[in-house]
């Protein structure tokens, strides 16, 4: 079938084709051997001429494994054949106990395509191609071949899908069916679905550098006073002695340096009265007591203001106010977390506002009413009802109940963010991205529960923001650097590669190329893995829907993979336009 070998180099062998016109197969695509001296190097077939065939070298086969890469070339007195049913197996995955079907190859009779469990979960994958191209079915398809595997059940896995189109809901809600061990648990930005819970984030669980995020804050000066605010705002949630003596603390610290300002006292009088207009207590506001000796003045009555411009009242004014001043009190920090609300949050940020140092630095001043502007628009938003959890949870438990319906296990965990912006979407996926990174850091056993998030429409969310210059890290790319060895794996579904974080592309070990067709996405990835030759950037460009290019450390060789269509499909289709424009 084949003829003489007339060139060999250290990527591959230039083979004459035979003139007895044996060559009668399509043999593009497919394997052959080169026998010599007892040795078997894999090889596969990438250019057909007309009287020259070339094939690329991939490996070797020793002692019945394969083994990718070739360091001694065969000879040019080799024997080469079509690869034989048996060696097959070696390239597309022997059935074995830790190994599940991905799908099959288009090449060798539709034969079933299985890569190793461990090789593909325990590392992050993409999942790249255009719309159309079979990205969602292949993802579906995906997890339905990991439920459906006959040979394990997946029972303590946790697989969190972001779904920007809540697409997945429709294919993997019925996992139950294969085995009711399995269940799916949706979360939903959709306050009409009724078969779902509408998502929910506990505010208390969420630490200065999310609440950045869900301010969108710019400046590094605005941390400080996210901190302070978060500080302020445990403090209050008790609503004990404690708190309201903090409360009257920073009131008190405020007027005093109010009045130790060179303004008139009418300017006074009106900075003093614009604090107590937005913080104020039972000791501290307009209509409190002051009880002098012999008489008692209402607060707004200290400030009265004489003939020559002064407080007549202003010993007695002084010593009330400076009672409540305690500078012990600069150095309390909460003991534990509470549970705090959006309000909460707004009245905490209205006292962080009057601290001193705000108040005589205009700049300062300014990043705080910003704050303030973007949280109280957030508390009035539709999207604080996400941020309204009904009770106080520890993360443990909160992780814990994402991960539980009706008293029993969901591995499926799917979030549907089809409702809200793009940027509230994002910073979602980022706050249960830390949450769950976090998590499975402090676990005694490292890597003991491990989590797969799917991000769908990755190249929205999973960008080069500017995080690493605001908070000092990007949550993405921490998880991509570091999140394997805890567990957290990431999985990245996306038609534009080249606006995903490179960071991110470069620490995945997996690849599904369905067919990409903009010239900047495929020379991205050309660029960005060095590990893919210029053959699979060709080949892709040519695939049918449903069929990708599967290539990393789950698999032997760079591989087409047709999969089949998931049964139930997710919600992906194209319009049926014909349908729609006829008439009843």
């Amino acid at each position: 079938m084949f003829g003489k070998i007339i060139y060999i180099s250290d990527t591959e062998a230039h083979v004459e084709v035979p003139t007895d016109g044996s060559l009668s197969t399509n043999i593009m695509n497919m394997h052959v051997i080169f026998e010599d001296e007892g040795r078997k190097v894999v090889g596969e077939v990438e250019d057909l001429g007309a009287e020259i065939i070339k094939i690329r070298f991939l490996g070797e086969i020793e002692n019945g494994r394969f083994v990718g890469g070739v360091i001694r070339k065969p000879t040019f007195h080799s024997n080469i054949r079509m690869i034989s049913q048996e060696e097959v197996g070696l390239l597309l995955g022997d059935d074995t106990p830790s190994t599940f079907i991905i799908g099959e190859s288009p090449l060798y009779d539709s034969r079933p395509i299985r890569t190793d469990i461990n090789d593909l979960f325990a590392s992050h994958m993409a999942i790249f191609g255009n719309s159309g191209s079979g990205k969602s079915c292949g993802v579906a398809r995906l997890l339905q071949n990991v439920f459906e595997n006959p040979k394990m059940l997946p029972f303590r896995s946790n697989f969190f899908i972001f779904d920007a189109y809540g697409e997945y809901h429709n294919a993997l809600q019925g996992i139950d069916k294969i085995n009711p061990n399995l269940n799916f648990k949706f979360y939903t930005t959709n306050t009409q679905q009724t078969d779902g819970e509408v998502l929910s984030i506990p505010l208390w669980l969420l630490d200065i550098d999310d609440m950045a995020l869900l301010l969108r804050a710019d400046k590094h000066s605005q941390l400080t006073i996210i901190e302070r605010m978060l500080k302020l705002v445990n403090i209050f949630a008790s609503d004990d002695d404690m708190s309201v003596r903090y409360k009257n603390h920073l009131i008190a610290k405020a007027i005093m340096t109010i009045l130790y300002t060179n303004q008139t006292s009418s300017s006074k009088r009106n900075d003093v009265f614009k604090i107590l207009a937005t913080c104020s207590t039972e000791q501290f506001n307009l209509e409190a007591p002051v009880q002098g000796i012999g008489y008692t003045r209402k607060f707004r009555e200290c400030f009265t203001i004489d003939t020559q411009g002064n407080f007549p009242e202003s010993i007695l004014m002084t010593e009330y106010i400076t009672g409540f001043i305690d500078e012990s009190l600069d150095t309390y920090e909460p003991k534990e977390i509470k549970f705090f609300t959006l309000e909460d949050l707004e009245k905490a940020l209205e006292f962080t506002l009057i601290s001193e140092g705000l108040l005589n630095n205009e700049e300062t001043y300014s990043d705080a009413i910003t704050l303030k502007v973007r949280l109280h628009s957030l508390t009035i938003s539709e999207n604080s009802q996400y941020l309204r959890f009904p009770n106080f949870i520890t993360i443990e438990n909160y992780i814990a109940s994402l991960v539980a319906k009706n008293g029993r296990k969901a591995q499926v965990i799917n979030f549907n963010l089809e409702d809200v912006e793009d940027w509230f979407a994002k910073v979602v996926t980022k706050i249960y991205s830390k949450m769950l990174f976090n998590f499975c850091k402090r676990l005694t056993n490292r890597a003991s529960i491990p989590f797969h998030i799917f991000v769908e429409e990755a190249h929205r969310y999973v960008q080069n923001d500017g995080d690493v210059d605001l908070i000092g890290y990007n949550i993405f790319e921490r998880v991509a650097k570091e999140g394997r060895k805890y567990g957290i794996i990431f999985n990245l579904i996306s038609q534009r590669p080249v606006e995903i974080s490179e960071t991110v592309i470069s620490q995945c070990a997996n690849f599904l190329i369905f067919k990409l067709n903009h010239p900047r996405d495929v020379e991205y990835i050309r660029k960005m893995l060095p590990n893919i030759s210029a053959e699979i950037v060709e080949k892709q460009k040519s695939l049918q829907p449903g069929t990708c290019m599967a290539f990393g450390s789950a698999f032997k060789v760079p591989t087409i993979v047709r999969m089949k269509m998931p049964d139930p499909a997710p919600s992906s289709n194209s319009c049926d336009v014909v349908k729609t424009w006829q008439a009843n």
